[in-house]
């Protein structure tokens, strides 16, 4: 059982990693955050780490190592915070500072617990939905941008001592809930970045502008359809997403006007969230792969595997791996070639 002497990490100092490492170490848990570079550890431990934004101005210094193997011992409790693409070689640099019992929380983007849970054991997984945002403005200057939740739990549905004091952990960042759904939960999140991530890449664009355009909401539309059908065959059941305000089975139902009222509601949140950067989108300006295969990639693995067909998620994988390798430009002429797929009879 894990109590308040647990030895702490956080791996991984980007947007996610870096906050909530930031509210924690400032709350009073000593913990190690894992930074990569030698020269923000240097920043860290010197100046300490910059949080701005929504919840105020900070500045927290705290014990910080560039590597994994730095560690300075055995954690009993590690949040794992690198890009999704990063993940499996972390753990498996994590194990010889793992216990039996250690808890390692999963701040992905998409779903790649069960891939941990191969190199870890599955014992030693806690699922986690980041439901709110923050964005890496420069080497050590972080900035929270929005407000929500946290949501933990083990894939696998079982209690879970542990399951409390990582939530009361973790409240000390943003509020966080104990869900016996963790599964639903994480897949009502990669619906959201399976569209927002990727076609935020293809169009090269924020969501304001992409949401403006029909052809976009459209798209959206069809890997939502695409995505719930797997979900459908994979036995997960979809929990709302967006703070329980968006029930995907209630968007896709069929009925008088549903198009319509689709393209508003769509229209809507990216009337709200025009301003949001997708995060793959910022990965590749700054010359780095996406997560395209932790989520898109999960959809049409998966679709593969239990005889879903995914054209639509499979075209958009595609496209961002062109993008990737330069062969494919980011615009929102794209979404010309995207609407040409042939995807789920739901009506647009």
């Amino acid at each position: 059982m894990l109590t308040e002497e647990a030895n702490i990490a956080v791996v991984g100092a980007g947007a996610i990693g870096g906050v909530t490492a930031a509210f924690i170490e400032q709350a009073g848990y000593g913990l190690e955050l894992v930074c990569k570079h030698a020269a923000l550890v240097d920043k860290i431990t010197g100046e300490g780490l910059k949080i701005t934004g929504i919840r105020g101005d900070h500045s927290v210094k705290m014990r910080a190592v560039a590597t994994i193997r730095e560690l300075s011992g055995p954690k009993d409790l590690v949040f794992l915070a690198t890009k999704a693409n990063d993940c499996v070689a972390a753990a498996q640099a994590l194990i010889p500072f793992l216990k039996p019992e250690s808890a390692v929380v999963s701040l992905q983007n998409g779903i790649s617990e069960h891939a941990l849970a191969d190199v870890l054991g599955k014992d030693r997984v806690i699922g986690c939905v980041v439901g709110w945002g923050a964005s890496h403005d420069t080497p050590g200057q972080l900035e929270v941008t929005s407000e929500g939740e946290f949501v933990i739990g083990n894939p696998d549905g079982r209690p879970d001592d542990r399951l409390a004091f990582v939530q009361q952990v973790l409240n000390r960042v943003n509020p966080t809930r104990i869900s016996i759904n963790i599964m639903g939960e994480l897949y009502a999140k990669l619906i959201i970045n399976a569209c927002i991530n990727s076609l935020g890449v293809i169009g090269g664009a924020r969501l304001g502008r992409l949401l403006a355009d029909k052809r976009a909401r459209t798209i959206f539309i069809r890997l939502i359809a695409e995505d719930m059908a797997v979900a459908r065959a994979m036995n997960i059941q979809v929990e709302p997403a967006a703070g329980g305000k968006l029930d995907y089975h209630r968007f896709l139902r069929d009925g008088m006007c549903a198009g319509i009222r689709r393209h508003l509601i769509l229209r809507l949140i990216g009337f709200k969230y025009r301003r949001i950067k997708s995060s793959s989108l910022q990965s590749i300006e700054r010359g780095r792969r996406s997560e395209i295969d932790f989520l898109n990639g999960y959809v049409c693995e998966n679709g593969r595997t239990h005889g879903v067909p995914t054209p639509v998620n499979d075209a958009v994988r595609q496209m961002v791996h062109e993008i990737e390798a330069g062969r494919t430009t980011m615009s929102m002429d794209n979404l010309d070639r995207l609407m040409a797929v042939k995807g789920p009879s739901t009506t647009p």
